[in-house]
């Protein structure tokens, strides 16, 4: 099996650069941040992509993101997340993905054998779905709890429209200009499912949401 490791952790990259090897499968290469990631994917076509959540510039979802943005190449690689963290935004979507090519989502503090890990990645390529439990825990209280959808900014941005401000006044507040405060309430009111229709009350309705949070 041929895989693309990203990892911005060099130890972590090449620690399991090693042991996939050591299990006999190829690693076609093994970068540091996302983009690079979506490069190496394109020039190498591997059968399986192993990536973390967080890394450069931001630090916050660039992996999560790109590994989406490859579930929609053609052919699209089986997919591994391996993670400290449960990226409940873009983790649903991902796992939701895994019709055409096997799909996974790890912790990596959770792990506690490396036969465990290929085995997990094996299935994965051979078209499977491997969650970790604590996964699956957080995706069903993000369900139950429609707040827990949102991004911190959009949550930021919701306690301010609690507090009776308009979009003028939340971009002072967050020194962003109110381009992106209607996006960031758009993307709210995506989330917490309230439809356009009740366009007139949607920011009462938000506003409800978060007080009953």
């Amino acid at each position: 099996m041929r895989v693309v490791i990203a990892e911005d952790a060099v130890l972590l990259r090449e620690g399991l650069a090693g042991l996939l090897e050591r299990f006999g499968h190829t690693v076609a290469a093994s970068v540091g941040d996302a983009d690079a990631l979506v490069a190496a994917v394109a020039e190498h076509r591997p059968d399986a992509v192993v990536t973390d959540v967080r890394m450069p510039p931001n630090f916050t979802d660039e992996g999560l993101r790109a590994a989406l943005a490859l579930r929609r190449s053609h052919p699209a690689p089986a997919v591994l997340v391996l993670s400290q963290y449960v990226e409940q935004t873009y983790a649903a979507e991902l796992l939701e993905s895994g019709d055409s090519a096997g799909v996974g989502y790890l912790l990596k503090d959770r792990i506690g054998d490396v036969r465990e890990f290929v085995d997990a990645l094996d299935r994965v390529a051979a078209s499977g779905t491997v969650v970790d439990p604590e996964v699956v825990r957080q995706l069903l209280r993000r369900r139950r709890d429609p707040l827990a959808r949102l991004t911190p900014r959009e949550q930021q941005v919701l306690g301010l429209i609690a507090e009776g401000r308009a979009n003028a006044s939340i971009a002072r507040e967050l020194v962003v200009t109110e381009a992106a405060v209607a996006k960031h309430i758009a993307g709210i009111f995506t989330k917490l499912d309230l439809p356009p229709e009740s366009d007139g009350h949607r920011r009462v309705l938000a506003v409800l949401a978060y007080l009953q949070g």
